[in-house]
């Protein structure tokens, strides 16, 4: 089995596809192909659990396939009714459906300004183009589709293909991808909970930075999908260096502040500040039952990706 070359590893400078590397944006850094193939497995696990393989389900559930249809039980989604047999027999009846016999991936991505920050080895934005290549890579097989919507200036959605050519699409929208913009987390979900209609598994990659107004949309997507939030951070937003005076600037508003980095009182409330929002972030993954993972921008982010996924407890 082939695995993908590391983004601009292996590419032409005619490549359509080949992305430009400066020190400025540095790109994820190599994707071995033993790393691909050991998130291809964990993938492949949860693929499994969530469905009962790469053929048609011998289960009720979620699909376009119509198995049976029985007398409405309390509980059963109303949405569901046959209408025509209810009114033939005077009783409620639902449809009950063959489960899809492949597994949707959608990726949902932030590339708002703020994703343009980083300290570390590269910018949170080159981690979440790693994160969006490594998954696409591991959803695409075995006839599975994937399918991208994006966040920063105005949401763009790349329609669920299966194979090489999704992971092509996702590739290219990548490279497309408009530096910047004040994208809301909170429209992109609620794009999410309107194009999403089979059921699959959402990969969410963001900073989530910016005001936590996105907990309802993404309470509604996880009720009917499995959501995996990926956040991306970097160590100076979570602590500030002792390196005299700094003009720190918002990437999505502009607006400025001088501070004195020098001052331990300054340097303490930051990171008391900083700490408190990650905990509320976790808290409202969590109460919306959305696993978290966090990953940096400095060292290794794939190794804690896949163990992430990796783990039983969090299997769908």
């Amino acid at each position: 089995m082939a695995a993908l070359p590391p983004p601009g590893a292996g590419m032409s400078a005619s490549d359509p596809l080949a992305p430009i590397r400066t020190p400025e944006q540095p790109g994820p850094g190599p994707l071995s192909s033993a790393s691909l193939r050991a998130l291809e497995l964990t993938v492949g696990r949860r693929v499994d659990g969530l469905l009962s393989g790469d053929y048609r389900s011998a289960f009720a559930g979620l699909g376009s396939e119509l198995w049976q249809v029985r007398v409405y039980e309390p509980g059963d989604d109303v949405r569901r009714i046959e209408w025509n047999v209810t009114a033939r027999t005077g009783e409620p009846h639902v449809r009950v459906e063959l489960a899809e016999r492949v597994l949707v991936t959608w990726l949902v991505l932030d590339s708002s300004a703020s994703m343009a920050f980083g300290t570390g080895e590269r910018r949170k934005a080159d981690v979440a183009e790693g994160v969006a290549v490594a998954v696409g890579y591991a959803a695409t097989k075995r006839g599975n589709r994937l399918g991208t919507i994006s966040f920063g200036q105005s949401p763009t959605v790349e329609p669920p293909r299966q194979g090489r050519r999704a992971l092509l699409d996702t590739l290219q929208l990548l490279r497309n991808l408009p530096a910047g913009g004040t994208g809301s987390l909170r429209d992109a979900l609620e794009l999410a909970d309107r194009v999403v209609r089979q059921r699959a598994l959402v990969v969410l990659v963001s900073d989530f930075r910016g005001p936590p107004d996105w907990q309802a949309p993404l309470l509604r997507l996880a009720g009917r999908h499995t959501v995996l939030a990926v956040e991306i951070r970097d160590p100076r937003e979570q602590e500030l260096a002792d390196v005299g005076e700094l003009r720190l600037v918002d990437p999505e508003t502009g607006r400025q502040l001088r501070v004195d980095t020098s001052d331990h009182g300054l340097r303490e409330r930051f990171a008391a500040a900083a700490a408190g929002e990650r905990r509320a972030l976790v808290a409202s993954l969590a109460s919306a039952g959305v696993r978290h993972v966090a990953l940096s921008t400095e060292g290794d982010w794939l190794r804690p990706l896949t163990a992430f996924l990796r783990r039983k407890d969090r299997a769908a």
